[in-house]
């Protein structure tokens, strides 16, 4: 009586497997994927720019939406000497259509290539803006404590606060001023531009190699824009920044 059940539920189990891999079920999982617009070099609608400025600039055009990401040519070099870890990239957004369209700014992902492909979404401005605060708060009442104890030390810790402190105002500035936001783009208001951050503090970050590879996905008008790039684009690449 069991030889019977078990060859049923075999044959249901093939059957299964045979729906699962069937081009219907394929494509109905396809569909489910959001279709990316993807950077590549050469391509019509894809440009790339060395600036005087010390930038490397990728454009990408797809219909009636442009966007051209910058990154510093001395990028990682500068993580490192922030006392806040983030990766910073400069976007600008076009809209040439007649129809308006949204932008988002909460599911922009930065992934890191060469870091186990880690994947790290954009912070948002308020809650780093308040971090840093959060931050420089601690490190002034630590460094209270540390000077109530030991008083020899207060000049050298009194100086490193200033100079911290000074950092994180500087800091939580730029990003309210100067971070890119959600935004409709009209006829009236066809362009924005703002930096967007990314947190490296991670045991999956460390230790840069010397070119990193990185893939940015911006989501837009039911598409993903990405861009992979390498920093530096060609190892050991350096850009003479024009002085100012």
């Amino acid at each position: 009586m069991k030889r019977p059940a078990q060859h049923t539920l075999g044959v249901f189990g093939l059957a299964l497997a045979a729906a699962l891999l069937s081009p219907v079920a394929a494509s109905a999982k396809s569909k489910n994927k959001i279709p990316a617009v993807r950077w590549e070099e050469g391509r019509p609608g894809c440009t790339f720019e060395r600036g005087d400025d010390g930038k490397y600039r990728y454009g990408l055009w797809y219909e009636n939406v442009g966007i051209i990401m910058a990154v510093d040519s001395q990028e990682l070099e500068k993580v490192h000497r922030r006392h806040q870890l983030f990766f910073a990239l400069l976007l600008t957004v076009r809209n040439r259509g007649e129809t308006a369209l949204d932008l988002s700014t909460e599911n922009i992902t930065l992934q890191f290539m060469k870091h186990f492909q880690v994947i790290q979404t954009a912070l948002d401005p308020d809650d780093f803006a308040e971090k840093v605060q959060n931050d420089a708060d601690t490190l002034n009442d630590e460094s209270a404590r540390q000077v109530e104890k030991h008083p020899e030390l207060r000049e050298k810790k009194e100086a490193l606060v200033r100079a911290y402190l000074k950092d994180s105002a500087e800091l939580q500035e730029f990003v309210g001023k100067n971070s890119l936001r959600p935004t409709r783009l009209s006829a009236g208001n066809s362009e924005t531009t703002g930096w967007v951050l990314f947190s490296t503090d991670s045991k999956w970050i460390s230790g840069w190699k010397k070119q990193e590879e990185f893939v940015l996905r911006v989501p837009i008008t039911g598409k993903v824009f990405e861009f992979p790039f390498r920093l530096p684009p060609k190892p050991g690449e350096a850009i003479l920044r024009k002085r100012e």
